[in-house]
């Protein structure tokens, strides 16, 4: 089936259209929640609800567009309700204490030591981080999406900025 086969299909509630959906995107769009999500089994939750919202949603899809990103545009507001939900706080002072790595200082950087720092970030540092440098938000948007003024999200990205960049020096030298 081709991708507009399948979500004429999904648009008619074609639960195999639906499963195939999900297979094809569900490990992607799991890596966009646990950017936002630091616990992986409530990225799971935010991904099934995700997909839900997709499923149930179908026929607000035109065509206009792409697909991919409209789906991606519902996991991350999915992943942002999830954090206000829980009342996640946007602006949290980290511990140097809470970061520390195990890596060897000639170990080289892979994707899953990237999200390993992401994961020592702040809630709202990671958010904002996420929102702004992975996802494309401007900081305006930023701002409408999570009720915060624009300067709050700049001084935010810097924040998160300068601790990525001390978390990536800490891991490069194993400093403690």
């Amino acid at each position: 089936m081709t991708e507009q086969q399948i979500i004429e299909a999904c648009k008619q509630n074609d639960r195999k259209a639906q499963n195939l959906l999900y297979q094809k995107y569900a490990p992607k769009f799991f890596g966009v929640c646990r950017r936002y999500i630091k616990n992986e089994r409530d990225a799971e939750d935010v991904l099934i609800n995700g997909f839900f919202k997709v499923f149930s949603k179908m026929e607000q899809y035109s065509g206009q567009g792409n697909f991919e990103g409209w789906m991606r545009r519902i996991m991350v507001t999915e992943s942002l309700m999830f954090l206000r939900k829980y009342n996640m706080n946007l602006s949290y002072e980290m511990k140097e204490e809470d970061a520390v790595f195990d890596k060897a200082p000639d170990d080289s950087l892979l994707e899953s030591d990237v999200m390993k720092l992401l994961d020592y970030l702040p809630v709202g540092y990671r958010t904002i981080f996420n929102l702004f440098a992975i996802e494309g938000y401007t900081h305006k948007e930023i701002g409408e999406r999570l009720s915060i003024s624009i300067n709050t999200s700049k001084s935010q990205l810097i924040k998160a900025r300068k601790k990525l960049k001390e978390l990536l020096i800490q891991h490069q030298y194993n400093v403690a």
